[in-house]
């Protein structure tokens, strides 16, 4: 919902933020910032679910799979784990700030590959 106000409302007022926020970084407004959060941690997330959950037997996904074997949700809830993970880190270092929220989805980043990595995870997604 965020990365949908950011890019609706590019100077920030939707969500009270400032684009003095992003002085550290190579952005003017947050637009790109907006865009990227969300497809990376609002539509890919809710994709990677859905083929949990339901382990579709789509086959283009699996173009980007490197883990043979494995139903290709699996390799995707990895890269969604390590895209909050990234995101965060950057984040942190372009606003040149550290806030509860930014320790908060660093933390479930971890949390998300360390649950993706757990055998009986890896068994329900093995084909």
């Amino acid at each position: 919902m965020s990365g949908a106000m950011l890019f609706l409302a590019p100077d920030g007022h939707l969500m009270q933020m400032s684009v003095s926020m992003l002085e550290h970084s190579p952005f003017s407004n947050f637009l790109i910032p907006g865009l990227i959060l969300f497809v990376f941690l609002g539509i890919y997330p809710l994709a990677v679910a859905y083929g949990l959950w339901k382990q579709p037997g789509w086959r283009w996904p699996d173009a980007l799979n490197p883990f043979r074997g494995i139903h290709w949700s699996w390799a995707a809830s990895l890269a969604a784990g390590v895209i909050v993970i990234l995101w965060i880190v950057v984040e942190v270092l372009m606003l040149q700030a550290v806030a509860f929220l930014h320790i908060l989805y660093f933390a479930w980043g971890i949390v998300l590959v360390l649950l993706t990595l757990l055998p009986q995870v890896r068994r329900y997604c093995t084909l």
